[in-house]
């Protein structure tokens, strides 16, 4: 598989988990009036959307479509308009990947909202499609963490409906079985491994090839994201004042620690798709941690409902337990056709009334700092870290050489046998690279 073509789908992931639960149906365009239910009066005014779903039919059974819909029908009977689904299909555009087809249409005006990955989001800022959206109402309640991921040469070019949290899914149970404290720390990490391999677990950690590239964005980045000098430190990146290379070599030597003690099965790891290659072991209770996000935890098709005492805990660091988020994000064209209604659909969406129902219908974590998610007794161990303001980004638009993508590659490159110096070497060019531009 090509290199690109990989990069683009570790970023579509970020997309593709509000339709993770999503039913097969199709459905037809609903009538207006379904969705503008108090409002009789023929609907005239338009804003188009384009996204990874289309509506749900008015039966589906489907959580993450309802969450979604139900703050757009909330813009449309508030605004007196209707907004169009415009959906990415891989029959209709066959080859292209979704974000392909975003930067397409962004480039060429042919929508007015766009549902953006993180790596898109950056490129369309930097190239002044995305309109800067610090001055809606609903702006002023995001939380620092949003703000931070989606500003573009200080435009804030992108809001989410949710944050997505990633974290280390662990069988409390069997680390109470072997007497061990859940790890802060990688040390601590590597001596739970050693105690469950000689316990005779063969492989403690079930992985998959995308998001391994967490423990890397814990490690390097745990310091930066969670002091004082943040922003100096992301322009000497961005300027080649500082290596990329530095802040990435803790964390690959780790991952090649746990490859060479067995503890990560690279083989497997490499080809195996995120969940479904690790999802069994964990469930029979035959590997103890695994990596997944947030939702995963509330979906039963995932580790919605195990068996056994789960904890959903940060990856290790020098500063403790650390979640590493990431977010997909809605941005408004600069030349949209309807640009003022797009505007004012993105304020509704996105205030805290809208977005109460979203995170209680999806039970996720929200944009606002004022909207809290009443969450699962197993996800409080990163949710109250997230809380503390404890986190680290695995998608920032204003670093110039995109994260979450480019990272997940060299890690597979680490998987398929590269040393770790190799592994500097490719983030050094990545980084010259982006200087040239």
């Amino acid at each position: 598989m090509k290199k690109n073509t990989i990069k683009k789908k570790a970023a579509l992931l970020l997309v593709g988990m509000m339709a993770l639960t999503a039913s097969a149906c199709g459905g037809e365009k609903p009538d207006i009036n379904e969705n503008l239910a108090d409002n009789t009066e023929k609907v005239e005014k338009v804003v188009n959307l384009f996204g990874s779903m289309e509506r749900s039919s008015p039966n589906a059974k489907n959580t993450a479509r309802t969450a979604h819909e139900l703050t757009m029908r909330m813009a449309e009977k508030e605004l007196g308009l209707y907004v169009e689904y415009r959906t990415y299909t891989a029959e209709d555009y066959q080859d292209k990947t979704y974000d392909d087809v975003t930067l397409d249409r962004a480039r060429n005006n042919m929508d007015d909202l766009y549902l953006l990955n993180p790596d898109t989001i950056q490129t369309l800022g930097r190239e002044g499609k995305l309109a800067d959206m610090s001055g809606l109402d609903s702006a002023k309640n995001l939380r620092e963490v949003v703000k931070t991921a989606n500003t573009v040469d200080g435009k804030l070019v992108a809001i989410p409906q949710e944050v997505v949290a990633y974290g280390l899914f662990v069988n409390k149970d069997m680390f109470d079985r072997y007497e061990l404290e859940l790890p802060d720390t990688p040390e601590e990490f590597l001596e739970c491994c050693r105690v469950f391999k000689e316990n005779g677990i063969e492989t403690p950690i079930g992985a998959n090839r995308w998001w391994l590239e967490c423990f890397v964005l814990a490690q390097g980045y745990a310091d930066m994201y969670n002091g004082d000098t943040t922003e100096e430190e992301i322009a000497a990146l961005n300027s080649g004042e500082a290596r990329m290379s530095d802040y990435m070599r803790p964390g690959f030597e780790f991952l090649k620690e746990l490859i060479d003690q067995g503890y990560i099965d690279a083989k497997k790891a490499f080809v195996s798709e995120a969940i479904e290659g690790e999802k069994d072991d964990f469930l029979a209770q035959e590997t103890p941690i695994v990596m997944a996000y947030w939702g995963a935890a509330n979906t039963e098709t995932a580790y919605g409902a195990p068996d056994f005492n789960m904890q959903v805990i940060g990856f290790p660091s020098s500063l403790g337990q650390m979640p590493v988020i990431s977010m997909s994000g809605y941005g408004v064209s600069t030349d949209a056709e309807n640009f003022d209604d797009a505007m004012d659909v993105m304020d509704v969406i996105l205030s805290d009334e809208a977005l109460q129902v979203y995170t209680e219908t999806n039970q996720v974590i929200s944009p606002s700092k004022n909207v809290e998610v009443d969450c699962k007794d197993a996800l409080k161990p990163l949710n109250d870290r997230i809380n503390e303001d404890i986190y680290v980004l695995g998608s920032n638009a204003s670093m110039n050489v995109e994260q979450w993508g480019n990272i997940c590659l060299v890690v597979r490159d680490l998987l398929d046998g590269a040393s770790v110096d190799e592994c500097m070497a490719e983030f050094d060019k990545l980084q010259d690279e982006s200087l040239d531009k």
